[in-house]
């Protein structure tokens, strides 16, 4: 079978770029580590309140300049509903839904994450400058979905 010459030419372009870019993804999710976060821990929805740590979401300081907010995030509201962490810290965010799928975003940082019901979704974030930052359900979650917010005041 005669293939013609444009033909070819057009063939291992698209052979040489597809092998590029299967190269930089596995060297970017092999070699750097960049793979996308994973649902290991699950926890179940209805007994969320009552297990530990849900069942006293809090603010913890566990280390210098380091702490852990466990959040619960259910119909309208996130609990806590206040905190507040120094200048340089490093809150570790541990939050799940007992209900539908909720939103985790801190506007002007990189912290946006999907909170689903059964499973526990984490991030980390250090707070550089101070001010009061909004947490914010991002996430069409029924008609309070707007009234969702936390306030995380970082001080000097």
């Amino acid at each position: 079978m005669h293939i013609h010459k444009y033909e070819k030419i057009w063939l291992w372009s698209g052979a040489v770029c597809l092998t590029i870019f299967l190269l930089i993804v596995g060297v970017s999710a092999y070699a750097m580590g960049n793979q996308p976060p994973s649902h290991m821990e699950t926890i179940d929805p209805k007994k969320a309140a009552l297990t530990a740590p849900f069942d006293k979401p809090a603010l913890t300081k566990i280390g210098d300049n380091e702490y852990e907010a466990v959040m619960l995030a259910q119909a309208f509201t996130f609990t806590p509903s206040k905190m507040t962490v120094p200048k340089g810290s490093t809150v570790h965010f541990k939050v799940t839904s007992t209900d539908v799928v909720h939103g985790f975003q801190i506007p002007a940082t990189n912290v946006n994450m999907m909170i689903t019901p059964g499973y526990v979704s984490k991030i980390s974030h250090t707070f550089d400058k101070p001010g009061k930052y909004l947490i914010l359900c991002n996430e069409y979650c029924g008609v309070g979905h707007q009234v969702m917010a936390v306030t995380l005041e970082v001080t000097s």
